[in-house]
């Protein structure tokens, strides 16, 4: 076998995670060796300020100093760092940089929307492939911004969105639980992008939506009725349309103290999930509209563990 031990860090507005694998290049294929995820919300105030608050900058070099640990106790031989949204708009974003670097080795690669997009399809389709009809609809659901990406073996067509959960939070979301008011005028966000969005990448073409990301894994959570978060329950799983829109309302819908007491949120997603899980619900609502209008049926959704992170990691080969 014609392995390599990697590293990869896929650094976003709201989590930093960490996966450690070997790759075995003949194949492409990943065995991991560690898997972790801590939230930084490295996004907070950045779509308000335009730089990256102090306490958010401290938070992510200590959760990269954390990963470096863990990269060097494991012997990774090859190292990327992936940063997204939060980063690519701030104007401190040098410090960052700097602060990655002297902790990791490597510095953060801000890759442009479409490069996000393709990495994260690669990851959800290398495990996804064969076992669902292609084309895909590759949607990876983030804390600053939302890629869809559509392909069968390689991306056709990619758009990434300026909406996500933080986004969205911070943009309208104040009220606990949030006001009619307030959902609309996300709901009216989230639409204006997705028809800019639809016009580059053609959803009706859609014959499997593959749902990406904490918020989408978090709403199947949700949706399945799990007390726990269960990563082999829900890497993989398939449910109905209308199922994961009405796990979507529900989250929206609740106290800030309901989201909480679930027993599989994460705590660094309470506050954010009604934003991701409106997201979510308008993704996968027009995906179904206009995959009905060309004739077609999309009566299932998808939900993958293997996102971009699998991306960054199988890009080192």
């Amino acid at each position: 076998m014609s392995s390599t031990r990697v590293a990869a860090v896929d650094c976003g507005t709201n989590s930093l995670r960490l996966l450690v694998a070997d790759l075995d290049r003949d194949s492409g294929t990943l065995t991991d060796l560690h898997r972790s995820m801590e939230v930084v919300r490295l996004g907070q105030g950045v779509d308000r300020t335009g730089m990256i608050a102090p306490e958010a900058l401290q938070r992510t070099l200590d959760a990269t100093a954390r990963a470096a640990d863990v990269a060097r106790e494991l012997g990774a031989e090859r190292v990327r760092f992936v940063a997204t949204s939060a980063s690519r708009d701030a104007s401190n974003k040098d410090d960052f940089f700097e602060g990655v670097h002297a902790r990791l080795g490597v510095y953060p690669e801000v890759v442009s929307g479409e490069e996000e997009a393709a990495l994260s399809f690669r990851g959800a389709t290398s495990v996804v492939g064969g076992r669902f009809d292609a084309p895909y609809l590759v949607v990876d659901l983030g804390g600053g911004s939302t890629e869809l990406v559509l392909g069968s073996r390689e991306p056709e067509a990619a758009y990434s969105m300026d909406v996500g959960c933080v986004r969205m939070t911070e943009r309208h979301l104040a009220t606990d639980p949030p006001t009619a008011a307030e959902v609309a005028a996300a709901r009216a966000d989230v639409r204006a992008a997705l028809d800019e969005a639809l016009a580059v990448v053609p959803v009706a073409k859609t014959a499997t939506l593959v749902g990406l990301a904490g918020t989408v894994t978090t709403v199947t959570a949700h949706a399945l009725g799990l007390d726990h978060y269960d990563r082999d329950r829900i890497n993989g799983s398939v449910l109905a349309t209308d199922a994961v829109l009405r796990a979507c309302d529900e989250l929206l819908t609740m106290t800030r103290a309901e989201r909480a007491a679930l027993g599989f949120m994460h705590p660094g997603r309470v506050d954010v999930i009604g934003a991701g899980a409106l997201v979510w619900s308008e993704v996968v609502a027009r995906v179904r509209d206009e995959v009905a209008a060309a004739g077609g049926e999309l009566a299932r959704v998808v939900t993958s563990e293997h996102d971009i992170l699998d991306g960054i990691a199988l890009s080192l080969g």
